[in-house]
């Protein structure tokens, strides 16, 4: 299974679409058997979520993302754990010993939708709303 972690100085980033990389991680058999970083491709709608397609993700993990990023996530086969902070080593740590847990989305949307800093709300809706189901 490949994850991809979206990073900002080796944490993870509370948006997904305004880091600056992605950490890559190949996970066989619950071990580490691949890690690199890819440069995130600019911020525009439905690039990221193809983007992380094309690098062969299955999930993808972060702080936060937008409804309509989880929805084409969802359409690409690319599950979602949102809610996640702290440093990347120790979530790949949580993603091997089971004890990763996502929560809220920490992403919040001005009265136009676009990305502020603010208090947390929910992005209601499916399974992508946190857990490592």
């Amino acid at each position: 299974m490949r994850i991809a972690i979206a990073t900002e100085d080796g944490q993870v980033s509370a948006h997904f679409g305004h880091c600056p990389c992605f950490a890559l991680v190949d996970i066989e058999d619950g071990a580490v058997t691949g890690r690199t970083s890819v440069e995130s491709p600019e911020h525009a709608p439905g690039r990221i979520p193809r983007f992380l397609k094309d690098h062969n993700v299955e999930v993808i993990i972060a702080g936060g993302m937008g409804h309509k990023a989880m929805e084409l996530f969802d359409s690409l086969g690319i599950r979602q754990i949102v809610g996640v902070t702290g440093q990347v080593d120790t979530v790949i740590e949580g993603c091997l010993d089971g004890t990763l847990a996502g929560g809220e989305s920490l992403c919040t949307h001005g009265p136009e939708g676009g990305h502020h800093d603010g208090a947390r709300h929910r992005h209601d809706g499916g399974p992508h709303q946190g857990g490592s189901q």
